[in-house]
C-alpha cells in the first residue's frame, strides 16, 4: 500500500483533478496503455442484439414445439399414461370410488371446454371392415359406452371424442331423485369389476333436456342454423339430431321414479312417456330400462303383459316428437331373467309392441361363478363383493355372450314365424320379415370378446366399468384388433339380409320353415329346427 499513496503524494493536484493529463505525463515518458482493437466496441454493440434475439427465437420456437407435442400426446387416447397413470391416480386420491366417478367427469367435462379432452386421432377401425349400419346411420365402429358413466348427459361429446361410434346416456327419472344412499359403490380391483347400487340418481328429464337443447342450439349456431331447423332435418347432411356428427348415435335411457308404484301400470306408463315427451327431440334412440336391479319392483316389469303395455307407450309418444326423423326405441332386459319363458315374454312383447331393438345385458345380482378358479380375494374384496347391488366386470362375459346368442335367435325365430303367416298359400314365399337389433353390454374387455359378441349376433358391443377403469377402453375393445377377425363374417347390420345386395326368400313347406341366411352379411348360422341342407336360396356366397 506504501508505493500507491507515495506515488499518490507526489502526483501534482491537477492529475487528481484531471486524469488525461497523467495520461499525456505517461505518454511524454514512453508508458503506453495497452492496446485494444479500435472497432471491438462498436461490433460488439452490433452483435449482441442479434445473437440476443436469434437465441430468444430458438428458445421460444423449442417451447412452443415442446408446448405442441405435449398437447397431442396428453389428448390423444393412445397416450399410456391415460391406462398407466390416471386411473392409479384417481384411486389413490379418491378412495370412494363414486367420488372418483364424479371427479373423472368433472375432469373430462372441464377438458372438453377447454379443448384438451383426450380423443381418438386414429381411427378405431381404419381398415373400415367393421362399419355397421343401425337405424339408417353409418357408424364407423360397432363400439359403444354404456349408460351409468354420464348419467345426467353432461359428457356426451367428450365420450365420443374417445372414439365410441354410440353413446348412452342417463338413465333419466321424470322427476329428480337422489338414490340410494352412500356409500354405495364398491370395488373388486382383484376381478377388475365393481358393485354398485345407485338407486337411479338422476337429475331428472327436465334438466337433461335442458342441457340437450342447449348442446344442440350450439351446434345450430355454429352451422347458422335454428334448434328446429336441425331437428326438421335441414342441417347437415347424414347427421342424427343426437350424435350430431356422421356416423355417431346418442342413446338416452330412460326409467320410472323409484317411488313410482311398480304396480301401477298407468303411473309406471306416465313416467315414461313423459322422459319420453322431454328428451325424444335430442335423441337419436331412447333405451326403456326395465333391467336395474337397484330400483325396487323395476324387473317386475319385463313381465309381458305390462311390458307391452308400456313399450307401446313409448313408441306411440316417440312418433310425436317434434323432428323430421323419429327416434327409435329399444328396450334394455335383465341377464338375470334368463328362463325360457321369461325370455319369450319379451320376444313377445318387443315384437307386439313395435319397438326397434333390444339392449342384452346390465348388472347382475347374482354372485355365483364370478370368481375363477385360482383367484384369491382380498378380505375387503370379498366383502365389497357381497355387497348389496349389481355386479360388473370382465366375469359378466360369459353370460352376456350367451344372451346375445339366445335372444338373436329368439328374436329371428319370431321373425320367421311372423313371415310365414303372411306368405301367400300359392307361392309359399313371403315379404322378408323385419330384424330387430341387438347391443350388447356385460364384461367385454377386449377386441376378441368384442369380436365374438358380434359373430353372436350383436350389432354393438357396448363397455361400462371397463371405461370407468381405463378411458382408452373405446380402443382397447376394438374389434379389429383381433386376431381372428374376417370382415366377411361381420354382419353389416345384425341378421340384416333387407340391406344385403342378395335376393332373399323364405320358403316354407308343411314340415319345416328355412331361415333365409347370407354368408357375406351375417355372422350366424342359427338353423330353424328342420333346415335341410339341400335347400338354399341360391346366394353366391354358399
Amino acid at each position: 500500500m506504501a508505493p500507491p499513496l507515495l506515488f499518490r503524494a507526489f502526483l501534482p493536484r491537477r492529475a487528481l483533478r484531471d486524469p488525461r493529463f497523467l495520461i499525456n505525463c505517461t505518454s511524454k515518458l514512453g508508458i503506453r496503455a495497452p492496446w485494444r482493437p479500435a472497432s471491438t466496441s462498436s461490433s460488439a454493440g452490433q452483435a449482441s442484439p442479434l445473437l440476443s434475439r436469434l437465441r430468444i427465437y430458438l428458445l421460444g420456437g423449442s417451447f412452443a414445439a415442446s408446448v405442441c407435442a405435449l398437447y397431442i400426446y396428453v389428448t390423444d387416447t393412445r397416450a399410456s399414461f391415460h391406462r398407466w397413470l390416471v386411473p392409479p391416480l384417481l384411486r389413490f386420491l379418491f378412495p370412494d370410488a363414486e367420488d372418483a366417478h364424479h371427479a373423472g367427469t368433472a375432469a373430462l367435462e372441464t377438458l372438453y371446454a377447454l379443448h384438451l379432452h383426450p380423443r381418438e386421432r386414429a381411427p378405431i377401425d381404419g381398415a373400415g371392415a367393421l362399419t355397421v349400419d343401425i337405424f339408417g346411420t353409418r357408424l364407423a365402429n360397432p363400439v359403444g359406452v354404456s349408460a351409468g358413466l354420464d348419467k345426467d348427459a353432461a359428457i356426451p361429446d367428450a365420450l365420443f371424442a374417445l372414439g365410441a361410434a354410440v353413446v348412452e346416456v342417463g338413465g333419466v327419472t321424470p322427476r329428480p331423485q337422489a338414490g340410494n344412499p352412500r356409500p354405495r359403490v364398491f370395488r373388486v380391483p382383484g376381478l377388475a369389476a365393481m358393485v354398485n347400487r345407485y338407486g337411479l340418481n338422476s337429475g331428472g328429464a327436465d334438466a337433461v333436456a335442458a342441457r340437450l337443447r342447449d348442446r344442440l342450439r350450439r351446434f345450430a349456431r355454429a352451422h347458422g342454423l335454428t334448434e328446429r331447423e336441425v331437428r326438421h332435418g335441414e342441417g347437415p347432411p347424414d347427421v342424427p339430431v343426437g350424435g350430431l356428427a356422421p356416423g355417431r348415435l346418442l342413446l338416452v335411457q330412460i326409467a320410472k321414479n323409484k317411488d313410482t308404484d311398480e304396480k301401477d301400470v298407468e303411473a309406471v306408463v306416465g313416467d315414461y312417456v313423459y322422459c319420453v315427451n322431454r328428451l325424444a327431440p335430442y335423441a337419436d334412440v331412447l333405451v326403456v330400462n326395465v333391467s336395474s336391479p337397484n330400483t325396487p319392483g323395476l324387473r317386475d316389469l319385463q313381465a309381458t303383459k305390462p311390458l307391452t303395455s308400456l313399450l307401446a307407450a313409448v313408441v306411440d309418444e316417440a312418433r310425436r316428437a317434434d323432428r323430421k326423423v323419429t327416434p327409435r326405441v329399444m328396450v334394455k332386459v335383465s341377464p338375470d331373467e334368463d328362463d325360457e319363458s321369461q325370455m319369450d315374454g319379451v320376444v313377445e312383447a318387443v315384437w307386439a309392441s313395435g319397438v326397434d331393438g333390444v339392449i342384452v345385458g346390465n348388472t347382475t345380482k347374482r354372485r355365483t361363478g364370478l370368481v375363477p378358479p385360482g383367484v384369491r380375494l382380498a378380505p375387503r374384496e370379498q366383502q365389497n363383493l357381497m355387497e348389496e347391488g349389481g355386479f360388473s366386470g370382465p366375469a359378466m362375459f360369459g353370460r352376456t355372450l350367451e344372451l346375445v346368442q339366445r335372444y338373436r335367435n329368439k328374436l329371428d325365430k319370431y321373425s320367421y314365424e311372423l313371415g310365414g303367416k303372411s306368405a301367400t298359400a300359392d307361392s309359399g314365399v313371403g315379404a322378408v320379415p323385419e330384424t330387430k337389433v341387438l347391443f350388447a353390454t356385460g364384461g367385454i374387455t377386449n377386441g376378441e370378446q368384442a369380436l365374438q359378441i358380434l359373430t353372436a349376433g350383436a350389432s354393438v358391443a357396448m363397455v361400462y366399468t371397463g371405461l370407468k377403469l381405463d378411458i382408452t377402453k373405446p380402443r382397447t375393445i376394438d374389434p379389429s384388433s383381433a386376431s381372428s377377425l374376417k370382415p366377411s363374417r361381420l354382419p353389416a347390420s345384425p341378421f340384416a339380409p333387407d340391406q344385403c345386395a342378395h335376393t332373399f326368400q323364405m320358403i316354407k313347406s308343411e314340415s319345416t320353415m328355412i331361415q333365409w341366411l347370407c354368408a357375406s352379411c351375417h355372422s350366424g348360422p342359427h338353423w330353424i329346427d328342420g333346415f335341410d341342407e339341400k335347400q338354399k336360396h341360391g346366394c353366391p356366397s354358399w
